[in-house]
């Protein structure tokens, strides 16, 4: 199935205080089809000034917002996730023309985002607190929790609804305000996110918006007001460092979360089938431009060889192309940038003695495309083994024990997820509890799920998000001591 996207309905302008409108300077900055290098659309170019205007129409919302009923902001996340659903064809339409996935991937992040946006409408209204006796018996201890208060949110390019949905809705959920940068790379669909909160009844105020080109200025504005307390910020660990650094000034509550560098380890008792199939779904969804996306293949030794054959097989039968068009599996890498990038780390392993199974190149023409490779014998010290690669690329390392691959699997400063397959339990259990990650894929290659808590340990970031503790993130406790 096709998809053509009409640009005059695109919203591009900045939204504060419940009015869209252009940036205080008049600039705008182009998006991109990474399919065909045209540009979309010209999006407003936020700077300071619409960076102040914007917390400041949320420092004003907050008290009214935070006394808003836990039922008032449930039924305002439902709508929401019923209008998500209900434009389900334009939304994906949108993010293909801005990103590159392919229709069917566009789609399946519309529902992922949208079921984020339910999941928060049920907790809304189940936000509880606690209560009990001081142990001299003299006192009731009363807890509580309130809003955290006026919040930053910062999300990245690779999955623009779903980010933004997963933010914006604990932050809803709890009764809190925002403002909200999305990725200059895919602002368009972000912006069509929040108008979906505006027909859903979302109070002006709550939720701004400034689309930039220069993050930095923006998102410092915002951290130096003192009117924001919280922060929650996807994408690069050198990046979350520096928004950690300006957050302390102002002792500001942080969620990150940040790179990773994902092992997939398949060991000799391995189902093979279904680890190809979980390596499928681990690499290549989002072109393998996701956080979570395998990133080192250690295959026990005894069984390198077939896994290496089936999984090669697979990729190679993948049809590259512009997500837009029908038959399409895999899309273009978001920039060029981007596909220099895997284009050296491929060109390193092999330097390195490593053997390319499938793929290994670019196709020519417009757009920033990438063939699906696999790579074999790939040496522990190239690149792609110490880098979180983003891109369509499999490195494969063999491995003779199950401590060797621990320790190989453990041996990155990133922390976000790990993927194992085995049919023994035992197994699954030692690897579960050893590989030091926020995440464990056990014979599965997909992990993100809205009723799971989702996040990193290591340099992978701190919080989660996601799950029965996301909306903790947006939460402060309250003590009451009461004199008996």
């Amino acid at each position: 199935m096709t998809s053509s996207l009409d640009p005059t309905t695109l919203l591009t302008d900045l939204f504060i205080d419940g009015v869209w409108q252009k940036a205080a300077n008049g600039a705008t900055f182009p998006v991109e089809n990474p399919a065909t290098n045209e540009v979309i659309a010209h999006v407003a170019d936020g700077g300071p000034e619409d960076a102040a205007k914007a917390i400041e129409a949320a420092g004003r919302a907050q008290a009214a917002w935070g006394k808003s009923t836990p039922r008032e902001r449930a039924d305002i996340l439902r709508r929401a996730f019923e209008l998500v659903i209900a434009n389900t064809d334009r939304l994906a339409a949108i993010m293909t023309a801005e990103m590159g996935k392919p229709l069917g991937e566009a789609r399946g992040e519309v529902a992922y985002g949208a079921e984020m946006l339910r999941w928060f409408s049920e907790e809304a209204v189940r936000i509880g607190g606690d209560s009990a006796l001081s142990v001299d018996g003299n006192t009731r201890i009363l807890v509580t929790k309130e809003p955290v208060g006026p919040s930053v949110l910062v999300t990245p390019w690779n999955f623009p609804l779903a980010m933004g949905a997963r933010k914006i809705a604990p932050a809803v959920a709890a009764g809190c305000t925002m403002v909200f940068k999305p990725a200059e790379l895919t602002p368009l669909t972000s912006l069509a996110l929040v108008q979906i909160f505006r027909e859903a009844g979302l109070p002006d105020g709550v939720l701004n918006v400034v689309t930039t080109s220069a993050a930095a200025n923006v998102v410092r504005t915002w951290t130096d007001s003192g009117i924001a307390r919280k922060i929650s910020f996807t994408g690069s660990t050198e990046v979350g460092k520096i928004l950690l650094r300006q957050a302390a000034d102002n002792v500001m509550r942080s969620s990150m979360e940040l790179g990773g560098n994902a092992p997939f380890i398949v060991l000799a008792d391995a189902d093979i089938e279904k680890a190809v199939d979980g390596a499928m779904k681990a690499k290549m969804r989002n072109m393998g431009e996701a956080c979570t996306a395998a990133n080192r293949f250690f295959v026990h030794r005894s069984v390198v060889e077939e896994f290496g054959e089936k999984f090669s097989k697979k990729m190679s039968e993948l049809q590259v192309g512009n997500g837009a068009e029908a038959g399409t599996d895999v899309g273009p890498l978001i920039e060029q940038k981007g596909l220099d990038k895997v284009e050296s780390l491929v060109a390193d392993a092999v330097s390195k003695g490593a053997r390319v199974l499938t793929g290994g190149s670019r196709p020519e023409g417009p757009g920033y495309f990438y063939r699906p490779t696999v790579l074999t014998d790939v040496s522990l010290d190239s690149e792609l083994m110490s880098t979180e690669i983003f891109g369509p690329v499999a490195a494969i390392a063999a491995f003779d024990s199950e401590d060797e691959v621990i320790r190989l699997a453990n041996d990155t400063e990133w922390g976000l997820v790990g993927y194992v397959f085995t049919e023994s339990m035992d197994k699954a259990t030692r690897f579960s509890a050893e590989l030091e990650v926020g995440m464990v894929g056990l014979n599965t290659g997909i992990v993100s799920n809205p009723a799971a808590p989702f996040g990193g340990v290591k340099q992978s970031g701190l919080g989660r998000e996601g799950g029965k503790v996301g909306i903790d993130e947006f939460l402060e406790y309250k003590y009451t001591a009461i004199a008996i």
